[in-house]
C-alpha cells in the first residue's frame, strides 16, 4: 500500500511539473531497482524505452499508424477555407493563458491598462457634454430622428471620424478614448450613441485604413472624417445573417463599351445601420469572372467594394424599425449597379479579399463598440437604482432599507463594476495593437446579456416609473435597445455556441490548430512531435486539476496580494479543469464537437467567467486594493465561480452521463463534490447596496463617465435631500415638534422628492396623436 501510495505521488509530481519524458523512464527505473523487479520487467521497459524516446522508432510504430487512422475516420475537426480566415483573424491574447491550463499571471497583470490623454478627456467633458445637451432622448424617440443640428454637430466636431488619424482629417482617438465617448453617450441616448458608433465601427473608414489604396485614404477618409459622406456597410442579407459566408448579392466582371473592365453588382441587403441615409456603400458581395476576363479563375470569392448610395440602380427608399428604437437601420437593394475595379477597397489587390478582411475587422470591432454601449447603460442603470431607491419612501422608509431592494441592488453594482473592468482590460489589448479575437467575442457576449439584467433589475427597482414613458423616464428606451445589441455584431447564441469555444478551442489551445494542419499537409514528424507534447499537456494539466481540486487551489503560488490572492488560486484551478476537460471533449467527440453546440456553449460560459474574473483582479489592483472595493469583487468573482460549477457540472453530465461517468466525475472532481464558489452572502449584497446608496465617492467610481443631465443630478439633489432630513423624518415620525428651520428643509426635501417618484402622463389628445407629434407631458404623477 505504501509503495503504491508513493508511486501514485511521484507520478502525480512529475505530471504536475510536466516532467520530460525521459524522466518518467529515469523514475521506473529507479522503481525498478528499489524493489527488486524480475529481469521480464526490466526487458519490457526498455522496450517502452526504446519505441517512446527513440523518436524514429515511435513515428514508425506508433505515431504512422495513428496518424492515417485519425485521417481515416475524421476524429479532428475539419476545418473549412473560410472557417481557417476566421481562426486566423486577430490574436491570441489573455485566452490562450487561460485555455493552456497553467496560466502565467504575472504576465497576464503585467498588460497595459489604460488611461484617457488629456485631449480625449477634455473632449468627453466639452464635446460629449454638449451633444448630450443638445439632445433629448424623449424627443429623438417621438420626432423618429436626431435634431439636425444635432447631425450639423456630430459632424462639425469629428464624432464621425474619432478612429481616422489626424493626417486624414480625424481625431485620431485611442480604442479607450473612442469607447469612453460611445459610453457616455450612451448613458444618455442609445441613438446618439450608435449614430456615432456605426461609422467608428465595422464599416468604410476601418477597412480604407487597413486594407484602402492611398489614393482611396486621401479621398474618402477626410470627408467620412468631417460628416461630408455618411457610411454604412452592408453585410446582411436574408439568407446570410450568422453565416456571412453564404452571402448571395453578387458582382460579376465584364467589359464596358469602351473597353474598360466594370463590376455589375445586384444585392439585397438588410438590417444596415445608416444606410437609408448613407452617402458611401460599403458592400460586401461575392465577385465572379465568368468570362476570365482577368485570366484568374471564374469563381473570386467574398470582395468589399466602396459604392457611391447616388449610383444608377441602388435603392434607400425603406426603413426598418428595431423595436421602434429610431436609428437608422434599414434595407438596402441594389439592381445592375456598375462600379469600377478601382472602387474595390484596395483595389484589384483586394479582389476576393473581402472575407479576411471581415474576419480581422470583426476580432477588433467586438471589443469595442457593444461593450462601450453595454456598460454605459448599465453604469445608468446602476446609478439610477441606487439614487431613486433612496428617494423612494414605503412604510415610512426608504426603499433602499428593504433587503429585497438591496439584493437585486448588490448584485446590479457588482456586475457593473465587473463589466467595466473587463470592457477597460479588453481595451487595454487593443490600444497596444492586438486584435484578441476571443476575448472580444467574449466582451461582445457577455456585456449584452449583463447590460440586459442590469437594465431588467434597475427597472424592477424603479416599478411603474420604469415602465411609464415619458421624458423623466431613464430606463425605458435603454430597455427597448437591449435586444437590438443582442442580436447585432454576432447574434449572442451564435456567438456562445460556435465563437467563444468552438473556434477558441481551435484558435487558442497549444497545439490543435497545428495538429489539424499537420495532418491536413501530411506532416507525419511534426504531428509527431506535437502529439506527444499534447499529451504531455494533457497528463499535466489532469495532475494540475487533481492537486489544485484537492487543495482547492492553495497549491498554486499568486501574484495578486491580499483579497485577490484567494480569486487567483481558484482561477488558477478553474483554468487547469478547463484545460483538461476540453482535451477530453476534444477527444471523445473529435470532428463532432462543433456540433455539440450545448456542450461546446457551457464551454464558453466557463471561458467567459474565467476573463472576467481575470479582468475584476486586474481593476482591483489598478486601484490600489481599495477597501470599500472588495465586497465588489467578491460579489461579482464569487457569482462568476458559481457559474464556473453549474457550466462544469453540466459538461460532466453529458460528456460521462450515468454510471459509467461517476469514476470520471470523481477524477474530476466534479462540482457537486467540490465547488468552486460559494453561497452569497445576504451581508455582502446589502453592504453593495448601503455604499451605492449612502456613498457618493464609490457611487462615482462605479457609474462614472455618465452624463449629467437634468434628471439625473435632480436624482443625485434628491438623495442628499433626503439623507439630510434622516432625523428631522424620525422626529415627525414620533410626533416631536419641529423647528421652523426644520419645517423649511423638509418641505424642500419633498418637493424633490416629489419631483423624482412622479410618473409623466398625457392628454388624450397628445396621447391619440400622429407617430411624428410630440407627446406633452402634463407632468402629473
Amino acid at each position: 500500500m505504501v509503495l503504491l501510495l508513493s508511486v501514485l505521488l511521484v507520478a502525480l509530481a512529475l505530471a504536475f511539473f510536466s516532467a520530460p519524458l525521459w524522466a518518467w523512464f529515469v523514475a521506473l527505473g529507479v522503481l525498478l531497482l528499489g524493489t527488486g523487479a524480475s529481469l521480464v520487467w526490466w526487458i519490457i521497459s526498455a522496450v517502452l524505452a526504446v519505441v517512446f524516446l527513440h523518436k524514429e522508432t515511435r513515428t514508425k510504430l506508433i505515431t504512422q499508424n495513428l496518424f492515417n487512422f485519425i485521417k481515416k475516420n475524421g476524429l479532428l475537426p475539419k476545418i473549412s477555407d473560410t472557417e481557417k480566415t476566421a481562426l486566423r483573424a486577430g490574436d491570441v491574447w489573455v485566452e490562450g493563458d487561460l485555455f493552456s491550463g497553467k496560466p502565467d499571471f504575472k504576465k497576464i497583470f503585467a498588460n497595459p491598462y489604460p488611461t484617457l490623454s488629456d485631449e480625449e478627456q477634455a473632449f468627453i467633458d466639452n464635446e460629449v457634454n454638449v451633444v448630450c445637451a443638445m439632445t433629448s432622448d424623449w424627443e429623438v424617440f417621438e420626432k423618429r430622428d436626431l435634431p439636425k443640428e444635432v447631425w450639423k454637430y456630430l459632424k462639425e466636431k469629428k464624432f464621425l471620424g474619432m478612429i481616422i488619424p489626424k493626417e486624414h482629417g480625424g481625431l485620431g482617438f485611442s480604442a479607450y478614448g473612442h469607447s469612453c465617448v460611445i459610453e457616455k453617450l450612451a448613458s444618455h441616448s442609445q441613438v446618439l450613441a450608435i449614430t456615432v458608433m456605426v461609422p467608428n465601427s465595422l464599416g468604410p473608414a476601418e477597412l480604407l485604413l487597413h486594407y484602402g489604396l492611398d489614393t482611396q485614404k486621401k479621398h474618402y477618409l477626410p470627408r467620412l472624417a468631417d460628416g461630408r459622406d455618411i457610411p454604412c456597410f452592408a453585410l446582411t442579407e436574408p439568407e446570410a445573417g450568422s453565416d456571412a459566408g453564404s452571402i448571395q448579392s453578387e458582382g460579376v466582371l465584364f467589359k464596358d463599351e469602351e473597353g474598360e473592365t466594370k463590376i455589375r453588382l445586384n444585392f439585397e441587403k438588410r438590417y444596415i445601420t445608416l444606410s437609408s441615409i448613407a452617402t458611401v456603400i460599403g458592400l460586401a458581395f461575392v465577385l465572379k469572372d465568368p468570362e476570365n476576363i482577368l485570366g484568374k479563375g471564374k469563381e473570386w470569392g467574398i470582395t468589399c467594394a466602396l459604392v457611391d448610395a447616388k449610383s444608377k440602380g441602388v435603392d434607400q427608399s425603406k426603413r426598418h424599425d428595431p423595436l421602434n428604437v429610431p436609428f437608422v437601420n434599414a434595407p438596402l437593394l441594389g439592381k445592375n449597379v456598375i462600379i469600377g475595379i478601382d472602387d474595390v477597397i484596395g483595389g484589384e489587390s483586394g479582389l476576393g479579399n473581402g472575407w479576411q478582411m471581415l474576419m480581422e475587422s470583426l476580432a477588433v470591432g467586438r471589443g469595442i463598440s457593444l461593450p462601450s454601449t453595454s456598460t454605459g447603460g448599465s453604469k445608468l442603470a446602476t446609478y439610477v437604482a441606487s439614487t431613486y431607491s433612496v428617494v423612494r419612501y414605503q412604510f415610512g422608509l426608504s426603499i433602499a432599507k428593504f433587503e429585497g431592494i438591496a439584493e437585486v441592488l448588490g448584485r446590479l453594482g457588482a456586475s457593473t463594476y465587473m463589466l467595466d473592468a473587463a470592457k477597460t482590460f479588453t481595451l487595454g489589448a487593443i490600444n497596444d495593437g492586438k486584435k484578441p479575437a476571443v476575448a472580444n467575442a467574449i466582451m461582445k457576449y457577455e456585456s449584452t446579456e449583463m447590460f440586459r439584467k442590469n437594465v431588467m433589475d434597475a427597472m424592477d427597482i424603479q416599478g411603474g416609473a420604469a415602465i411609464s414613458r415619458g421624458p423623466r423616464n431613464l430606463l425605458a428606451h435603454a430597455y427597448f435597445g437591449a435586444p437590438v445589441a443582442i442580436t447585432v455584431e454576432g447574434a449572442n447564441i451564435m456567438t456562445r455556441t460556435l465563437i467563444m469555444f468552438g473556434q477558441g478551442l481551435i484558435r487558442c489551445h497549444p497545439y490543435a490548430y497545428a495538429e489539424i494542419e499537420a495532418l491536413e499537409e501530411g506532416h507525419v514528424q511534426l504531428f509527431d512531435d506535437l502529439l506527444f507534447t499534447h499529451i504531455g499537456h494533457i497528463i499535466s494539466n489532469k495532475a494540475r486539476a487533481c492537486v489544485l481540486g484537492i487543495t482547492r487551489g492553495y497549491a498554486h503560488t499568486t501574484v495578486s496580494q491580499g483579497k485577490a490572492r484567494r480569486y487567483e488560486q481558484k482561477l488558477a484551478w478553474a483554468s487547469a479543469k478547463f484545460a483538461f476537460l476540453s482535451d477530453v471533449a476534444l477527444g471523445l467527440l473529435g470532428g463532432t464537437l462543433k456540433r455539440r453546440e450545448s456542450v461546446s456553449g457551457r464551454f464558453g460560459d466557463i471561458l467567459a467567467q474565467m476573463y472576467f474574473i481575470t479582468a475584476a483582479l486586474k481593476r482591483f489592483e489598478v486601484d490600489g486594493r481599495l477597501k470599500s472595493d472588495e465586497v465588489f469583487l467578491e460579489v461579482a468573482v464569487e457569482d462568476a465561480f458559481s457559474k464556473i460549477d453549474t457550466a462544469f457540472k453540466g459538461i460532466l453530465e453529458n460528456l460521462a452521463g450515468g454510471v459509467l461517468g461517476v469514476p470520471f466525475k470523481i477524477l474530476c472532481f466534479c462540482t457537486r463534490l467540490n465547488p468552486m464558489g460559494k453561497t452569497m452572502k445576504d451581508k455582502n449584497l446589502h453592504a453593495i447596496a448601503k455604499t451605492l446608496s449612502e456613498d457618493d465617492v464609490v457611487r462615482e467610481r462605479v457609474c462614472g463617465n455618465i452624463y449629467m443631465g437634468e434628471r439625473p443630478t435632480q436624482l443625485l439633489e434628491a438623495t442628499h435631500a433626503m439623507q439630510s432630513i434622516k432625523e428631522i423624518l424620525s422626529k415627525e415620525k414620533k410626533g416631536e415638534k419641529l423647528t421652523t428651520k426644520e419645517v423649511r428643509e423638509l418641505k424642500s426635501a419633498r418637493a424633490l422628492q416629489k419631483e423624482i417618484i412622479t410618473v409623466d402622463s398625457f392628454k388624450h389628445s397628445d396621447y391619440f396623436r400622429k407617430p411624428t407629434t410630440v407627446r406633452k407631458s402634463t407632468k402629473k404623477a
